[in-house]
């Protein structure tokens, strides 16, 4: 008999799942039963938390979703940072979480891992959940899971499966995959209403986003013919390479960027929700913006937040650049150039020398490298002074949700998307203790991430905002172990270094290591 369980998985690497994370558990073992049939690739975390961070590095880099598999209870909730992670910076996962059995569910009889409704729990975190009652709605739930992931603005979807359910029998469910949408096609009105205000525009700004990552050859193209300067969020960086002259740069939250915005006669913004933690990073209430303001997004959700439009296309950015680009008129070398250049020259007055030697240095080593942070200062400061290599080579969770622990578990999963590239893992010291332990997952898989250990004894960007309030700093002065002690012990390589020249070294050995490499940066050393 194919159960429900079996058939799930069957559908699933049917629908091109390569990648599962999860760990096995007494409601969830039946699950993993059609598993070794596939060429689904499963990977054993050391917490649930690094499941899903783990998922979402991978989407991050690939595009594409991985899946997770949870327990009720304790692991479903575990996850739940994770996808309220990606929830906010719209990556796919799937996630699937056994349950009590239908009729055991919601009576608070002290069931094991007993949620009362997991279901409603996960809809806060997810762009829908829902609970599979009987095995033949899997195919149109399924269908539904991969239309939000290719089709919609992406994010978490939760699939709740009773116990009794995933071992029914699922012999009569069909196994093939159903065609989902494309996503949606941008209306001709739009197109030509932005296009007009465009050719008529004299000092064009461009402001990317994300959800561009897909069209960088046309952002590029379409910034060229206007010869207008580009703005990138964290999401977008690398969408123009870090030499173009009308690659701005830097964090659009700074103020010689919101100038330009404010300066700007158009600006055209493409997969981006102009939200508070990229154009408004510093707090100051609300990011500026020209008045007359063309957005192109996929949720049309997005055109009533945030800065009002003056033209709204609802449609996929590649799609809507498809359909832009041959109408706007090509300019040539005008001011778009300088006004780049004058900008950067500006924002240069405000850089850190010791963050930006350090950014170098992993150019220097690693040209091709992804960069994924944690919430740690130098992250912060990669907002401002750090430029990618390509689209989706930078992730970092200093945006959105803002969690810790995500640099090491999604560093896996993007190294995992791709495994010719070097991947970077940049944590500092308190926020590398609340996932450390998936560096036993990394030997384990022998997923070969190189982890840079910002190390300054305590939570350093919380200090300076207590000293900010005027306040001495509270609880910000954590015990540090013996970190490269840990990480032989999990079985990985372990370097402090303490120059750049060290650090450059130790990156290129680094390269060559089939297990993961830790590489301790003391603060004081480098700043």
């Amino acid at each position: 008999m194919t159960t429900t369980g079996e058939r799930l998985i069957q559908l699933l690497d049917a629908y091109g799942i390569e990648i599962a994370s999860g760990i096995p558990g007494t409601h969830n073992i039946e699950l993993y039963r059609g598993l070794p049939d596939t060429g689904i690739r499963h990977i054993t975390p050391r917490h649930e938390q690094g499941a899903g961070f783990l998922a979402d590095g991978y989407a991050r880099v690939s595009g594409k979703p991985a899946l997770c598999i949870t327990i009720s209870g304790p692991g479903a909730l575990n996850i739940a940072t994770p996808m309220c992670q990606a929830l906010a910076d719209s990556v796919p996962m799937l996630v699937i979480s056994a349950d009590n059995k239908t009729y055991q569910r919601g009576l608070g009889e002290g069931r094991l891992h007993e949620t009362p409704d997991l279901g409603a729990v996960m809809n806060e975190c997810s762009r829908w959940s829902h609970v599979l009652a009987r095995p033949d709605e899997l195919p149109r739930v399924l269908a539904r899971a991969f239309s939000i992931f290719r089709s919609e603005r992406p994010g978490p979807v939760h699939l709740t499966i009773p116990l009794d359910v995933i071992t029914a029998s699922a012999e009569h469910v069909d196994p093939e995959p159903w065609e989902t949408p494309l996503p949606p096609v941008p209306h001709p009105d739009g197109i030509g209403r932005a296009a007009d205000l465009l050719n008529d525009a004299r000092t064009p700004v461009i402001a990317l986003g994300g959800g561009a990552a897909n069209a960088a050859g046309l952002c590029v193209a379409l910034a060229e013919k206007l010869d207008a300067p580009v703005t990138t969020t964290h999401n977008a960086k690398g969408i123009l390479p870090r030499s173009h002259p009308l690659h701005v740069g830097s964090s659009p939250a700074q103020d010689a960027i919101q100038d330009l915005y404010e300066q700007a006669d158009v600006v055209l913004a493409v997969g981006t929700e102009l939200g508070e933690t990229d154009y408004d990073f510093f707090f100051k209430e609300y990011a500026r913006m020209s008045r007359c303001l063309i957005r192109i997004d996929i949720d049309p959700r997005q055109f009533s937040r945030n800065q009002r439009p003056a033209v709204a296309i609802l449609g996929d950015s590649r799609q809507s650049l498809e359909a832009l680009e041959p109408l706007v008129h090509a300019r040539g070398i005008g001011t778009g150039g300088g006004r780049t250049a004058a900008v950067r020259a500006e924002l240069a007055k405000t850089d850190h020398a010791g963050y930006a030697a350090l950014f170098e240095s992993l150019h220097r080593a690693l040209p091709d490298h992804i960069l994924v942070g944690d919430s740690t200062q130098p992250t912060y400061y990669a907002a401002f002074q750090y430029d990618a290599t390509a689209p989706r080579s930078f992730a970092a969770s200093s945006t959105g949700y803002g969690t810790l622990g995500f640099a090491l578990p999604a560093a896996l999963g993007a190294k995992l998307a791709c495994p010719d590239r070097p991947v970077v893992a940049l944590a500092g010291d308190g926020g590398f203790q609340y996932t450390l332990n998936e560096l036993s997952t990394a030997v384990e898989a022998r997923i070969p991430v190189t982890v840079l250990l910002w190390h300054n004894h305590g939570y350093g960007e919380i200090a300076a905002n207590f000293s900010g309030a005027g306040m001495d700093p509270v609880a910000c002065d954590i015990h540090s172990p013996d970190f490269l002690g840990l990480a032989r012990a999990y079985g990985c390589g372990a370097v402090r270094v303490e120059s750049h020249a060290a650090l450059e070294s130790a990156l290129a050995d680094a390269r060559g290591s089939d297990v993961p490499t830790l590489i301790e940066l003391p603060e004081e050393k480098f700043l």
